[in-house]
Parts: structure tokens; C-alpha cells; sequence
């Protein structure tokens, strides 16, 4: 009788934790498609000049917010409690870190959707709003895959969505050169590329906080960190901008 009382208790237990291990990868998920709304938001904003789209984007930041802190407090409380080893222990660990990652992605859609609210319209420069459009869309697609994977437990998956990121950074890297030389052309452009170039930097961020959730995904399935660097495609801190006459000034 005393047996198969520890029996059912202990079944219990077991039974109790996956279902809060099951909680927690649900409120991941949850947090993780808020996510991608927020940013989704965000870039419908920019490309139609909808500044109350945006302010609600901005709103939805809050959210995020609270939702780590939850994510956070069930983490605590299960590594308090029920002590979790080996598979278990990544979940959790792996989850931490991914909602951090997230509450991230929501601070830079946050800063795109403000700076589309002080833009109200969007300025004709170039080629350039089309390239913060099509990087908007990489970061999109990144999102979508990594939740996908997370959810799949798909290291594979994962491992694509992270060297993707390259593509975002180069993207980035021919923008900022071609918003400064913008900028140099016309000085009434400064301003409306100046928050052009802070978008893009805010997307380049949010490939990079994405890359770090297909890292922890990869880590939560096979139990070790990707074995190679991922390759980085980002330039902008090479570039040295020269107006058109610094050259011949240096020569005189």
C-alpha cells in the first residue's frame, strides 16, 4: 500500500512538472508571435505612413514586457522547485534566455514605430525605403522560422534562420553607405535618413537577438552551442564617409 501510494504521488509529480514545462513553451510561443506581430505593425506603418498603426505598436511593447517577467518568474519557480537535470534543464534555461531575447525584438519594433511617428511620411530618397522594406522582410521571415523551430524542436531549422542573419547584415551595410552618401548630396536629407539609418540599425539588432533564439533553440535540442562562428556581414563600421571635395582640398 505504502508503495503504491509513493507510486502515484510521484506520478503526480511528474505529471505536474510537464505540464509546466508545457506552460512554459506555450507562453514562449505566445510571446514570440506578440513579437512578431509588434514588428509587423511596426513595418505597415512605416511603408503606409500610419502613425496610428505605429502608436499601437508602440503600445504593444508593455506586453512584452510583462510576458518575460511571467516567463521568468515559472523559469525561477521551476528551477527552485522541481530541480530539472539534463533535457529538462535546457527547456528551461534555453526559454529564459529566448524571452529575453524577444522583449528585445519588441524594443527595437518599438523604436521603428516611433520613428515612423515623428517621420509622418516617409521621404522619397533613393532606393533606400525600398531596402528597409526588403530587410524588414529577411527580419520577418527570420522570426516566423525560429518560432517554427522552437516549436519543432527543429535544430536544422534553427541552424538556417542563424546564417541567414549574414544576408541582413550586408543589406544593412549598403544602406548605411547609401544613406550617408544622402545625406552628404543634400543636407535636407540628413534628418529623414538619420532615422532611416536608425531603423535599419534597429532591424540589423533585431537579425542579431533572432540569431540568438536559434542559438538557444540548437542548444534546447542537441544540448551544446553550434559549433562554428556565425559569419558576420556587417561593414558599416568600416566606412568612412569623404564629401565630394575633401580630395582635392587635401592636395592644395
Amino acid at each position: 500500500m505504502i508503495v503504491r501510494y509513493r507510486n502515484m504521488e510521484t506520478e503526480h509529480i511528474v505529471t505536474s512538472f510537464d505540464e509546466d514545462l508545457g506552460q512554459l513553451e506555450t507562453m514562449i510561443s505566445e510571446m514570440g508571435g506578440m513579437a512578431e506581430a509588434q514588428l509587423s505593425d511596426a513595418v505597415k506603418a512605416l511603408v503606409n505612413g500610419d502613425a496610428v498603426l505605429a502608436a499601437r505598436a508602440v503600445k504593444r511593447d508593455k506586453k512584452l514586457d510583462n510576458f518575460e517577467s511571467e516567463i521568468g518568474a515559472l523559469a525561477v519557480r521551476l528551477l527552485a522547485l522541481r530541480k530539472p537535470m539534463a533535457d529538462d534543464l535546457r527547456i528551461v534555461i534555453a526559454a529564459l534566455k529566448i524571452s529575453s531575447n524577444l522583449e528585445r525584438i519588441g524594443d527595437y519594433a518599438k523604436n521603428i514605430a516611433k520613428r515612423t511617428i515623428v517621420l509622418e511620411r516617409i521621404p522619397e530618397i533613393g532606393d533606400a525605403v525600398h531596402s528597409l522594406i526588403r530587410m524588414a522582410g529577411l527580419t520577418q521571415a527570420m522570426i516566423k522560422n525560429v518560432l517554427d523551430a522552437f516549436a519543432a524542436r527543429d535544430s536544422d531549422n534553427a541552424d538556417d534562420v542563424r546564417l541567414r542573419d549574414e544576408d541582413v547584415d550586408r543589406l544593412y551595410t549598403s544602406l548605411f553607405r547609401e544613406l550617408l552618401t544622402y545625406m552628404m548630396e543634400d543636407p535636407r536629407n540628413i534628418t529623414p535618413c538619420t532615422h532611416l539609418l536608425f531603423m535599419a540599425k534597429n532591424l540589423e539588432r533585431i537579425g542579431d537577438h533572432t540569431t540568438g533564439i536559434a542559438e538557444q533553440v540548437h542548444f534546447m535540442v542537441l544540448g551544446e552551442t553550434p559549433p562554428d562562428e556565425r559569419p558576420k556581414g556587417d561593414g558599416s563600421s568600416m566606412i568612412v564617409a569623404r564629401p565630394k571635395n575633401s580630395a582635392k582640398r587635401g592636395s592644395e
